[in-house]
């Protein structure tokens, strides 16, 4: 597992953002998405000491894509110049929420989790309800010292508190979310240190395993909707 091959690939990719150079650095790419699977191996491994629930999981089925659907984007780069995975329960589907990894030069790394979508509204639903019937237990998960000292909730809210919902509770400006998740972003040098960024990685993420529980144990039931 070499993070810097990681990196140095994708500030190379980032320069060089099109098929034709893509296509005649094709041992480079192999090189550098081995070592994300390996680190990512390594990731489901060390993590699942903790949480067994990702044990099950083959880092190849858990990553994303280089390739942009750029039909309907305005920046038509044909590659996305970062490696990507999700280790959830269920794989990379995002629920039940997991642990997700983003590599990205320039200091744009980081180590997430929660959900980050906001276009599933059963599920955001049975969140926003859980945390009114479970306010207590949520200040404890979001203001754990270890959680604290990473992380702080974020996502896509509605500038009011909805109608179904007491807007003077005392989670009211967490009930306005459509999406709850956290980021902890590294600078380049930490991740380049591969032993190093691992064993900071699994601290990170498992300061995040209160806030993930919390979260899939709202969404028990949901279903992810199915491909027509």
């Amino acid at each position: 597992m070499d993070t810097n091959i990681m990196l140095d690939y994708l500030t190379k990719l980032d320069k060089n953002n099109n098929k034709e150079w893509y296509a005649g650095h094709k041992d480079e790419y192999k090189s550098a998405n081995e070592a994300f699977l390996s680190l990512v191996e390594a990731l489901i491994f060390e993590i699942g000491k903790t949480d067994p629930s990702i044990l099950h999981n083959e880092a190849k089925n858990l990553t994303f894509k280089l390739q942009r659907d750029t039909r309907f984007s305005k920046d038509k780069s044909p590659y996305n110049t970062s490696f990507r995975a999700h280790i959830g329960p269920a794989g990379k589907l995002p629920v039940p929420v997991g642990y997700y990894l983003m590599i990205k030069p320039d200091g744009k790394t980081f180590l997430g989790g929660g959900l980050f979508a906001d276009m599933f509204k059963d599920a955001t639903e049975r969140i926003r309800s859980y945390i009114a019937g479970h306010g207590e237990e949520w200040e404890s998960v979001i203001h754990a010292p270890e959680f604290e000292r990473y992380f702080k909730v974020q996502g896509n809210a509605l500038k009011n508190v909805p109608r179904d919902y007491d807007k003077e509770h005392p989670q009211a400006v967490y009930l306005k979310n459509k999406s709850w998740y956290v980021e902890y972003f590294v600078p380049d040098d930490v991740v380049r240190d591969s032993e190093g960024f691992l064993k900071l990685a699994v601290e990170v993420f498992l300061a995040m395993r209160g806030f993930n529980g919390f979260l899939n144990r709202a969404l028990e039931g949901f279903t992810m909707p199915e491909h027509p």
